[in-house]
């Protein structure tokens, strides 16, 4: 059964990204020929080009943006007590709790509502405002299994607060900083609900693009498109998985080799 659910997944991606070299205007099997046309008319096209440059900066900022404001509250919400801390985290963490169509109606109508036109720095806030609960639990978990012990004898040997976290907590906090800014990028260029909801008018990102592309006509153009989101959405994590695991092998045989003789 879990292979079949695994087959009932994936099979329409593959046969997304096999389409998407298929020389003939129809998509479907069998294939006339194998060929690169549809990439090469993608580079030429300008409203998708438009909307892969929109995707991309704000996928950037978002993540840029998230990780800083998560790092900054999961670090108070676990190393600190304050009046409404459980109030604060029960706000952060909601958005990750209500669905994303509930969510963009909501604060589509609140918009409406204080007659705020849709702006594309609204539509980056909606972004933050997803990713950022993803952010503060990645860090968090991260957080938690940081010995205090670290802290507490930088600071009893005369260290303030702030280069004590940038000299030891920032350090050890690494790998899910890496993790969150990979999470944040992904989520905010893959969105397509929200951003249904929240894009102003004449601006597109890449997942809406598709859908307005699906409307007019299911074109081959469509699966080369669909094949680089998948390159992106997937590729990225791998990249940076990779180069987390590279960083750490690299700091292991360094400290194996400090402490030798």
């Amino acid at each position: 059964m879990t292979v079949c659910v695994y087959i009932f997944m994936f099979a329409p991606i593959v046969a997304t990204v096999i389409l998407s070299f298929n020389d003939s205007m129809f998509g479907g099997f069998p294939m006339t020929g194998v060929s690169l046309r549809w990439y090469a008319k993608l580079m030429t096209n300008e409203p998708v080009l438009a909307a892969f440059k929109t995707s991309l900066w704000i996928a950037l900022v978002t993540a840029a943006v998230s990780t800083l404001v998560g790092v900054i509250a999961a670090v108070a919400l676990v190393r600190f007590d304050f009046r409404g801390k459980q109030t604060i985290s029960t706000l952060v963490l909601l958005p990750a709790l209500v669905p994303e169509t509930i969510l963009g109606v909501g604060l589509l109508v609140l918009i409406q509502a204080v007659h705020q036109p849709r702006t594309l720095w609204l539509l980056l806030l909606g972004h933050i405002l997803l990713t950022l609960p993803y952010v503060v639990l990645i860090v968090q978990a991260r957080l938690v299994g940081v010995r205090r012990s670290y802290e507490e004898a930088a600071l009893s040997l005369g260290a303030p607060r702030i280069s004590t976290f940038r000299e030891i907590t920032l350090p050890l906090l690494i790998p899910a900083v890496m993790a969150s800014i990979l999470l944040a990028f992904t989520i905010s260029f893959d969105n397509t609900s929200a951003s249904l909801f929240w894009r102003p008018a004449g601006v597109e990102t890449m997942p809406t693009q598709i859908l307005a592309m699906l409307k007019i006509s299911i074109s081959p153009e469509i699966n080369a498109l669909g094949t680089i989101m998948i390159l992106v959405t997937v590729g990225v994590p791998l990249v940076g998985g990779a180069i987390l695991q590279g960083v750490s092998h690299f700091r292991k045989r360094s400290n194996k080799k400090g402490n030798q003789p």
